[in-house]
């Protein structure tokens, strides 16, 4: 009790934002669900909820003392793994193509909003993260780590928009995963190395320009 207590203290202005910006977007929802009188884009919501686990994992490990390296090593493993679906709402974009003309601004307006909500968490979870790994390990490490988890967070957003797995697939189908990844990274696969790189220099590029804002006294 004492640690949520701590934690809730710790990132009141964070957690009050974020929750307003979520009440938004799923307020945003139930009047596009009103005006087409259908529950399409319904999944958001479940999307959403998904891209919450990685910022409550390094917002949980962020209000207790150190951890031990195995510990951590077994959070982190979690955390990664769950990463992916913070950023993922972006490929929800797709589904504009099944919007209605006369509404399109709607569903626009919609989608991005849960999408800004989900690149939000992403960014304060890897800026956690980052402070964590900087406990554990030396500082030259830290930048090629970065680097792997923008480029595994992109694989895996790619998995499941296109590959259609989730990040249950690790327990419940991990030889056909682990058998399409490979294939994916080692067979000729043009749009898969694409969509990786591209969409992972877009996370690492707006994360870094967000720290130089943030650092910034403009």
């Amino acid at each position: 009790m004492e640690t949520i207590k701590t934690l809730i203290l710790n990132r009141f202005k964070i957690l009050s934002l974020l929750t307003i910006s979520m009440a938004l977007s799923i307020v945003l929802l139930m009047i596009r669900m009103k005006l087409h009188h259908s529950f399409y884009l319904l999944f958001l919501v479940w999307n959403l909820f998904l891209a919450i686990i990685p910022f409550a994992i390094t917002t949980g490990l962020t209000s207790r003392p150190k951890a031990n390296k195995f510990s951590f090593f077994i959070s982190f493993s979690a955390w990664i793994l769950f990463l992916p679906n913070a950023p993922y709402i972006v490929t929800d974009l797709l589904h504009l193509t099944n919007s209605k003309p006369h509404l399109l601004w709607l569903d626009v307006l919609v989608i991005t909003s849960f999408a800004l909500n989900g690149l939000i968490l992403f960014f304060l979870s890897l800026s956690d993260m980052e402070e964590l790994l900087k406990q554990q390990l030396n500082v030259k490490f830290i930048i090629p780590i970065l680097v792997s988890i923008f480029g595994l967070t992109a694989f895996g957003i790619y998995l499941g928009r296109f590959l259609r797995y989730n990040s249950w697939e690790i327990i419940n189908n991990p030889l056909n995963l682990f058998s399409d990844s490979i294939n994916l990274l080692f067979e000729p696969n043009l749009e898969a190395w694409i969509f990786t790189l591209t969409f992972g220099a877009f996370l690492a590029i707006t994360y870094w320009m967000l720290k130089a804002f943030s650092n910034s006294k403009i």
